[in-house]
């Protein structure tokens, strides 16, 4: 039996053109503004008018890509030269690759994994991304098999790969003397007051992820949750994470939990804008530790995740 995993993501800009293209699809997608039409694609258009210029400026900064490109790409090749018996893609859902195009691709598989990266359930990710892509396999007239997971937040190999991506921006240094800060991409209180799983899954996630840092011993100073990324005039998730950085003591540590791999908010996000608050609140020592990216154990979780999706 021939098999393919895809991996599903909501993508980045691959230059900075793409930056408009990338914010277009995104603000018309009905699970991020519930609106009806013409009023989402109104919304839509009012809100990437305003914020393209800069936006591209801010991607320009990471190099005129978004990281979410690169880290992905070398993920698939890893996991294609690791896993024997299943064939890696990726799509995305903003911007190229597409899960129109992709699907081109897998006309003759048995069997496909549609794979959200994302290991926490919401309709505004998770749901939208696996409909997307049915909606192209349809589309496509593939007959194969399509089978996902909607969420792993407590999967222990994944979790293990948070802690070691902690204890790495640690770098050795006393784990006693920082504050954590577990960093989740907001929602508005509007989609969780609608039944959505994404808060339930991150404090799930945290808890697991504490329980991980205990069997190896590490304790902070203290352990928080905070969410980021917030936009417009609504009621988000509250702690706010810059609200949280004027909380804390001079050392912090802060893992982004929301992310399996490294995107603008990761690198733009937290390691610069919310870096020019710290220094302002007075946080000597503020660190930003990386997503799981291509570690070793989130591959050996991905692994394992592919056969339970079996």
């Amino acid at each position: 039996m021939k098999k393919a995993v895809v991996l599903m993501n909501m993508g980045g800009p691959n230059n900075l053109d793409e930056v408009k293209v990338f914010l277009t699809n995104m603000f018309n997608d009905k699970y991020i503004i519930g609106a009806p039409q013409p009023i989402r694609a109104m919304i839509g258009f009012l809100i990437t008018s305003l914020r393209t210029k800069e936006s591209q400026k801010n991607y320009a900064l990471l190099g005129g890509i978004s990281p979410i490109v690169g880290h992905t790409k070398r993920l698939v090749r890893r996991l294609n030269a690791s896993i024997e018996d299943s064939d890696v893609f990726y799509s995305m859902r903003y911007t190229p690759p597409f899960s129109s195009e992709v699907v081109q691709e897998l006309k003759n598989y048995d069997e496909i994994i549609a794979f959200p990266m994302y290991p926490h359930y919401s309709s505004t990710t998770t749901k939208s991304s696996i409909e997307d892509f049915e909606k192209a396999i349809k589309k496509a007239g593939i007959k194969a098999k399509v089978k996902t997971i909607h969420s792993y937040y407590d999967n222990e190999k994944y979790n293990k790969a948070i802690v070691e991506r902690i204890k790495e921006r640690l770098n050795g240094d006393a784990s006693e003397e920082f504050e954590l800060v577990f960093s989740a991409h907001g929602l508005t209180k509007k989609v969780i007051d609608k039944g959505d799983l994404y808060q339930k899954h991150i404090l799930a996630n945290v808890e697991c992820a504490k329980k991980e840092l205990e069997k190896q011993g590490i304790k902070f100073k203290d352990i928080h949750v905070a969410y980021q990324s917030r936009l417009g005039p609504m009621e988000w998730l509250r702690p706010y994470m810059d609200d949280k950085l004027r909380e804390l003591g001079d050392k912090v540590l802060v893992y982004p939990i929301s992310f399996t791999v490294d995107n603008s908010e990761t690198e733009f996000e937290l390691v610069m804008e919310y870096k020019e608050i710290a220094n302002e609140v007075g946080i000597k020592d503020y660190r930003v530790a990386r997503a799981p990216n291509h570690h070793p154990l989130f591959m050996e979780a991905l692994s394992e995740l592919f056969e339970q999706a079996v």
